[in-house]
């Protein structure tokens, strides 16, 4: 699978291996919840940088409160928590309503 304009793609429990872990090339996941404001600040500007890496990255996002067993296994302890995954390994992370410049510059370190 390569990197594609994945926005809004939701990923659970059971796709999270196939859908990121499986993935080439860099895939952003957006650990949310549907009350979380922040979250909210930070999901457009995802979908935004999704369109503007079409075909050059993968954002997908994963329900805290809906899967949980993902968001233990890494470690997911304040939303939003953006991590960047590069040929299925996780590379880095982002923590809090970032501006878009602090998501482009992780993008650029990592394509």
């Amino acid at each position: 699978m390569t990197a594609t304009n994945g926005t809004n793609r939701a990923v659970t429990d059971d796709t999270f291996s196939a859908e990121v872990e499986q993935a080439k090339g860099l895939v952003l996941v957006d650990f949310w919840a549907t009350w979380c404001g922040p979250c909210q600040y930070v999901a457009p500007v995802l979908e935004q940088l999704a369109g503007e890496y079409d075909g050059r990255l993968k954002v997908a996002k994963v329900d805290v409160d809906e899967n949980q067993r993902t968001s233990m296994r890494f470690n997911i302890r304040s939303i939003p928590s953006v991590l960047f995954f590069k040929d299925g390994k996780h590379v880095d992370t982002l923590v809090g309503a970032l501006p878009k410049a602090a998501f482009v510059q992780k993008i650029e370190a990592h394509l």
